[in-house]
């Protein structure tokens, strides 16, 4: 007689954290994409402020490459929510996108370390180099604001 694993469940559950992940990481590079927004308006300079920029435009390039993964696991289309809200100020704004840029590395490993799926490795693996680029970038403004 022959027994056969049944990994069904457990392919679910991998599944489930993903979509579950991939909301996450939706909703945080969404948020960023509107804090940026306005701290971009807030930067001392034009080269301080195309910086910001850029990094705005990573993170939509984020959002887009994390939504389009959604789609193909879940057949529908993510609804990104704003559910970090920014700073008013400056300097304030530029702690907390330091603070967030951190903590989305981590997140962005450990979802790379969880996953079998290469694309979804690599995807993630990419987007938590650029969030360390982001977050020393954030960190030199911080520090040559003071």
């Amino acid at each position: 007689m022959f027994y056969y694993a049944d990994y069904s469940g457990e392919l679910m559950r991998q599944q489930n954290k993903l979509v579950s992940d991939l909301e996450k990481a939706i909703n945080g590079e969404y948020s960023a994409i509107q804090c940026y927004a306005k701290l971009a308006e807030r930067a001392p300079t034009d080269k301080v402020r195309e910086r910001i920029r850029e990094i705005r435009r990573d993170e939509k390039r984020h959002l887009q490459v994390f939504s389009q993964m959604y789609t193909n696991l879940t057949g529908s289309q993510p609804k990104p929510k704003d559910t970090e809200a920014c700073p008013d100020t400056y300097l304030r704004g530029l702690e907390f996108a330091l603070e967030d840029e951190q903590e989305t590395v981590d997140f962005y490993l450990t979802v790379a370390d969880e996953t079998s799926n290469l694309f979804v490795k690599d995807a993630f693996r990419r987007a938590a180099a650029d969030e360390q680029n982001h977050a020393v970038w954030f960190l030199y403004f911080l520090m040559s604001a003071k």
